[in-house]
């Protein structure tokens, strides 16, 4: 299968690694030192700001998005090299593009299922980069890898849906631009299809009723490039009908339309973070000296550098082979290669990182380096979207139908 990027791609590759090396690389250390000195650790540094107007002013903006109406018209495949680039800095770069999740997810939904005036109010100024969402789907009480398990009440009282519940590890939601929620909760709990059973609404954030209660560590981290993960309560939270997103029953079928582009995505920016790790990991092993000889001569760091290369480079190939059947076939034709990827990704990424980590030894655990945040991060993209063992349990029905 031929891969060759088209001259498009090529031409935003290449400004896009420039603009890497000018600005987001040397505005790492930036913005970590402007947040120290905020008054709510999670207001944005001004640096990310003065990113995203460079972005935009180059070209770089809303790179995501297949729509050429609302974004920048690439395909999945055109995208991918573009987001693996951005996931060397995942906790800056995809900010300052205008390409980090949950927006990215959120205004997928929007172009895809809005009405023309929910596009208007709230996915122009998400296009625009003035304010951030937060899609409120995962709940504490519930396993809520099984979404039929989603236990929110979104009931319909004359005019209005009343909105009662609590979830956790609400992306986006602590930061203050986050100004609307896409909540998914159940509006027919009673409906013999529990895949209908499901809705989702727009919420503003300053909607009376709702309670942004705390934010949620990952790892001990507080993510403050993504606005944190919160804890949000709905206390009977009211809207208006013209709020619903899609139609009454759809939450199923649109939270699955929104988690397809977003799991290769991420792993997208997973091969990205790899990358980061091997190159920090080469340059800690050529600078550094053990036992009178250079850390890079050591037999089993090259292997680890040795495996690391092959299984970025295997990696590679299985996203962007996904990347062309969800643009040739749909995302449905590219089911069991969406699955394979969200399983292999994070846990070989990981690993990569983990190793990186142990090259730099206790550099690897500080806050000298990136790796800790990138060794977190990854760790919990085999939770987020879908744990593995859920989609190796699809994967391996999907096998077994061949044989049964």
């Amino acid at each position: 299968m031929d891969f060759a990027f088209d001259a498009r791609t090529q031409e935003l590759r290449a400004k896009l690694l420039t603009f890497m090396e000018q600005y987001v690389y040397p505005a790492e250390t930036t913005a970590h030192e402007q947040r120290l000195r905020l008054t709510s650790p999670w207001d944005t540094p001004a640096v990310v700001e003065e990113l995203k107007a460079e972005a935009r002013s180059q070209g770089l903006w809303n790179l995501f998005l297949p729509d050429a109406e609302h974004g920048a018209g690439l395909t999945n495949l055109q995208y991918a090299p573009l987001a693996e680039i951005t996931g060397r800095s995942p906790h800056l770069a995809p900010t300052a593009l205008n390409c980090a999740a949950p927006d990215t997810g959120n205004m997928e939904v929007l172009a895809q299922f809005g009405s023309d005036e929910q596009q208007k109010r709230w996915l122009e100024p998400l296009l625009a980069g003035e304010i951030r969402s937060a899609f409120a789907m995962t709940e504490p009480e519930v396993a809520s890898s099984d979404a039929t398990n989603i236990e929110t009440r979104i009931a319909k009282e004359g005019d209005e849906y009343v909105i009662t519940g609590r979830k956790w590890y609400i992306s986006g939601a602590m930061n203050p631009d986050c100004k609307i929620f896409i909540v998914m909760g159940k509006t027919d709990p009673a409906n013999a299809d529990v895949r209908r059973q499901q809705s989702m609404v727009l919420v503003p954030r300053d909607t009376p009723g709702v309670e942004v209660r705390r934010a949620m560590q990952v790892y001990g981290y507080e993510d403050h490039s993504h606005g944190g993960h919160a804890e949000v309560v709905f206390h009977g939270a009211r809207v208006p009908v013209e709020n619903l997103v899609g139609e009454e029953g759809g939450g199923f079928a649109i939270a699955q339309a929104r988690l397809g582009p977003g799991r290769i995505h991420h792993c997208m920016r997973l091969i990205g973070m790899a990358e980061r790790a091997i190159e920090l990991m080469c340059r800690r092993a050529a600078a550094r000296t053990a036992f009178g000889k250079p850390i890079a001569q050591q037999g089993v760091v090259q292997e680890w550098i040795a495996d690391a290369r092959v299984a970025v480079e295997q990696l590679r190939l299985l996203v962007l082979k996904t990347a062309w059947l969800m643009d040739t076939v749909g995302n449905r034709g590219a089911h069991t290669e969406i699955q394979a990827i969200k399983i292999a990704t994070p846990r070989t990424v990981l690993d990569i990182i983990d190793r990186a980590v142990q090259v730099h030894g206790a550099g690897g655990v500080s806050q000298d380096f990136p790796l800790a945040e990138l060794w977190a991060a990854a760790r919990t993209l085999r939770i987020a979207d879908g744990p593995d063992e859920v989609h190796q349990r699809s994967l391996a029905r999907r096998e077994l139908k061949k044989y049964l």
